[in-house]
């Protein structure tokens, strides 16, 4: 990968096989029935290295996994599915124009007004979900060209949605629920080469504050826990490139995967301190079904001099095992 490259809409709203990994990732709070509610929806796509050039149906070239979960604290507990086939099976396809997913019943797709719509039938609940964008994609690093590491290939194209109007209903306990407000971050992000040698993982979080801004800040972590890389981006995009400073303020520990998660912290960027807490801790997602592994995504609330001033999501992987892509 090298920078320079112009992203171009709305053919990279869709997928882009020729690299290896590509997500498409939405993680929101919505009201629903009066209930603040935490929703991650993730599509994975995946290049196995078999050859193109068999004409097998069956030869397993290219993956859809997806992820699917809900944090709402009246259930005490994080709901949440996954599924994953190979590409041209059981309803599973992709397109490399637009927005345009379905991976075994379920549907991540972008109208032609710049809205997401996402249809979920997950084990124990399901989403009927409209996601609004009212800005164009905000380009993270160099014009979309997003740095990973030290070395020059360790790098994705990487773009948000941030602040994005949340719609639509959940099906819970045979109920359907309307969404009554809400606002949710869209991440897409493709590369063929992420993580340095020395990384087991990464912290990330995506933030959307009361006053309309956003902020991006992602470190990546060696196994002695110091930071590897570092960026973070106040959004709307005109904002300078910023090096965050992540403090843990709280750890937890799963009784599932033995993995010891920060899952509040503080993170210090451009002057500012901001205070991460979670909806509840236990926001672990057992993936071993799908991308293997395990990995901490969690809605967090957000403090700035003991005043709560937005809400978003807060990633750690490799902190069970460290992360393989």
């Amino acid at each position: 990968m090298l920078p320079g490259r112009r992203l171009s809409f709305p053919a990279d709203h869709g997928a882009h096989p020729e690299f290896r990994t590509e997500w498409w990732y939405i993680t929101g709070w919505a009201d629903v029935d009066g209930i603040e509610t935490g929703i991650q929806i993730t599509f994975f796509r995946s290049g196995t290295g078999h050859s193109g050039a068999n004409p097998s149906r069956f030869a397993p070239t290219q993956l859809l996994l997806a992820h699917a979960a809900l944090a709402r604290v009246s259930d005490g507990r994080l709901r949440h599915d996954q599924r994953s086939a190979r590409l041209g099976f059981a309803d599973t396809r992709m397109s490399g124009s637009d927005t345009g997913l379905s991976l075994r019943g379920w549907h991540l797709t972008r109208q032609a007004d710049d809205r997401y719509i996402a249809r979920i039938a997950a084990r124990d609940f399901e989403l009927d979900l409209s996601f609004q964008a009212r800005a164009a994609p905000m380009l993270q690093g160099e014009l979309g060209f997003s740095r990973k590491g030290p070395g020059a290939a360790q790098a994705s194209y990487y773009y948000s949605r941030p602040q994005l109007e949340v719609g639509g209903t959940l099906v819970l306990g045979g109920r359907r629920l309307p969404v009554r407000s809400g606002r949710a971050w869209l991440d897409h992000e493709w590369s063929t080469e992420v993580l340095d040698a020395q990384a087991v993982g990464w912290d990330w979080a995506g933030l959307n504050l009361d006053d309309g801004s956003s902020l991006m800040a992602f470190r990546i972590r060696r196994r002695d826990g110091t930071t590897l890389w570092s960026h973070a981006r106040w959004l709307p995009a005109d904002a300078a490139p910023l090096s965050p400073q992540f403090e843990i303020v709280r750890q937890w520990r799963s009784a599932r995967s033995g993995g010891v998660y920060p899952v509040s912290m503080r993170i210090g960027v451009g002057g500012r301190r901001l205070e991460l807490q979670p909806l509840f801790d236990d926001q672990e997602l057992d993936a071993r079904a799908s991308t293997g592994g395990f990995y901490w995504e969690g809605a967090v609330r957000i403090f700035e001099q003991g005043r709560m001033v937005g809400r978003g999501y807060l990633e750690l992987t490799g902190y069970a095992a460290p992360l393989r892509l």
